[in-house]
């Protein structure tokens, strides 16, 4: 049950809350966002690491640890785990279609920091608005209180998965 009393989607019958509950509904959850993650890429000629790519330089600035600072190159090859000859040929690829630009660093111009094209930036807002009107309706059926636990988790859990992510580096 939400905070509106809306019914949700059923969890396990066994413990709503336990440890095989939050596996199946992320699981569930990543599954959706790859599926539509792939069906975007598909509609506009990218490879799903395309999509990873782009995913990870509009969310660079965001970052914590990046510090406000735009992806580069070598940041987003050890995101994605790739060689440097892949990341090249996918913001080669990114770049042909309009989707990101590369510019070289005022300050040393052997830093290249990439950033999400404008014009792509508005296909994939409308693209993906269907999805925010849908995040939006899941939100307004929760209090505020409700939704301060459930970014907290979130936060948690990314955190937990990049200590996992740097473990294995």
């Amino acid at each position: 049950m939400s905070g509106s009393g809306v019914p949700t989607a059923s969890l396990p019958a066994d413990d709503p809350i336990g440890l095989q509950a939050f596996a199946v509904l992320l699981r569930r959850m990543n599954s959706e966002f790859n599926r539509i993650a792939q069906e975007f890429a598909q509609a506009h000629g990218l490879h799903l690491t395309d999509m990873q790519a782009l995913i990870a330089i509009l969310d660079a600035e965001a970052d914590p640890e990046a510090e406000g600072e735009p992806m580069t190159p070598g940041r987003l090859r050890k995101q994605l785990n790739l060689t440097s000859g892949a990341v090249t040929a996918c913001l080669d690829r990114l770049e042909r279609a309009g989707h990101i630009r590369r510019v070289r660093d005022a300050g040393d111009r052997r830093v290249v920091h990439l950033h999400y094209a404008d014009a792509a930036r508005g296909l994939a807002r409308d693209y993906f608005r269907p999805l925010a009107r849908g995040t939006e309706a899941a939100r307004g059926r929760f209090s505020a209180e409700e939704l301060t636990v459930v970014v907290r988790f979130l936060a948690e859990m990314n955190a937990e998965l990049a200590l996992l992510r740097r473990g294995s580096d």
